[in-house]
């Protein structure tokens, strides 16, 4: 199993994105590089906020996701409607998860806020692995997502 080197992995980020600033083609660059980086990495993606309340998917990498998850359902919806990272170490023992894929095991869901304030999205990144995310990941994926979408 490799391990992200996040010092490496926010350099290549922040300098393959710099004058970018087309929403949809940062998020893919994103989730392509964030998805190769780390064998822990099962299904990696955006859900975008499409309407009030509502995700939509976004640019991903891995298996088919959900078209749309709303607010008030699983750990997307949960990180959205919160503004908070979701750390699960077991997808099982979240009260609502939704299983789009049955061979995920844990989850790391995040918010996207762009400049202003506003929530953008969530990027949802998920384990075939139970535990398989620590609070460094959750830190350092806030540090890329701030660099990239609220420059």
């Amino acid at each position: 199993m490799s391990q992200v080197d996040y010092t490496s992995l926010i350099k290549t980020i922040a300098s393959l994105t710099e004058g970018e600033d087309d929403v949809i083609a940062l998020m893919a660059t994103v989730v392509c590089e964030l998805h190769h980086s780390d064998d822990r990495f099962d299904w990696t993606g955006f859900y975008r906020v499409t309407s009030p309340e509502m995700l939509k998917i976004g640019p991903y990498q891995g298996r088919h996701g959900c078209l749309q998850i709303p607010f008030t359902r699983g750990v997307c919806g949960a990180a959205a409607r919160l503004g908070e990272t979701q750390l699960v170490p077991d997808v099982k023992a979240f009260a609502d998860h939704i299983a789009c894929a049955s061979s995920t095991r844990s989850e790391l869901v995040l918010p996207v806020w762009d400049r202003a304030g506003t929530l953008l999205a969530v990027l949802d990144i998920d384990s075939d692995q139970f535990d398989a995310f620590t609070v460094l990941d959750a830190d350092s994926l806030a540090e890329i997502l701030a660099t990239v979408f609220a420059r």
